[in-house]
Parts: C-alpha cells; sequence; structure tokens
C-alpha cells in the first residue's frame, strides 16, 4: 500500500510534476522574506520593507484571492492547486 503511494508509476499521466501556484507563491515569499532579512543586516534597515511588502502580498492573496505575483504566474501557466 504504502509502495503505492510512493510510486511514480501510481501517478496518472494527467498529473503535472510542476509545482502548483500556492507552492510556488509560498516559495517566492520564503526566499524574499530571507533575501531581505540579509540585505537589512547587511546593508541597511530599510530592506526590511521588502519583508512587510511580501507579507501585505500574501494577505491580499488569503483574502483577495489574487496578488501581483500570483496574477503573472498564472499568465504564466502555473496553475492553482486550490480552486476556489
Amino acid at each position: 500500500m504504502l509502495a503505492a503511494m510512493i510510486s511514480p508509476t501510481s501517478q496518472s499521466a494527467s498529473t503535472s510534476t510542476r509545482w502548483p501556484l500556492e507552492r510556488t507563491l509560498f516559495a517566492m515569499a520564503g526566499t524574499m522574506t530571507l533575501v531581505s532579512a540579509l540585505l537589512a543586516t547587511l546593508v541597511s534597515p530599510w530592506f526590511l520593507l521588502l519583508t512587510a511588502f511580501v507579507g501585505i502580498n500574501q494577505w491580499m492573496y488569503v483574502t483577495l484571492r489574487g496578488c501581483p505575483a500570483s496574477v503573472v504566474l498564472r499568465r504564466s501557466g502555473i496553475e492553482p492547486q486550490c480552486h476556489w
């Protein structure tokens, strides 16, 4: 049973191996947060505004079902996993 869940042959041919929109956005937000924290430490505390911008965009995605990054990613062909 467990081997069938792990096996790549158990996935249907229509299942994509690309990350869904939500996972891509989460990875981008985490990367930008780490980069802005590093820049704030090494260059200027003003880079913490980038962290605030990332947080605002995450809340926009949750409350409004879209943010600037999600619009760009959808137009580039990345499909959401969650269809609200």
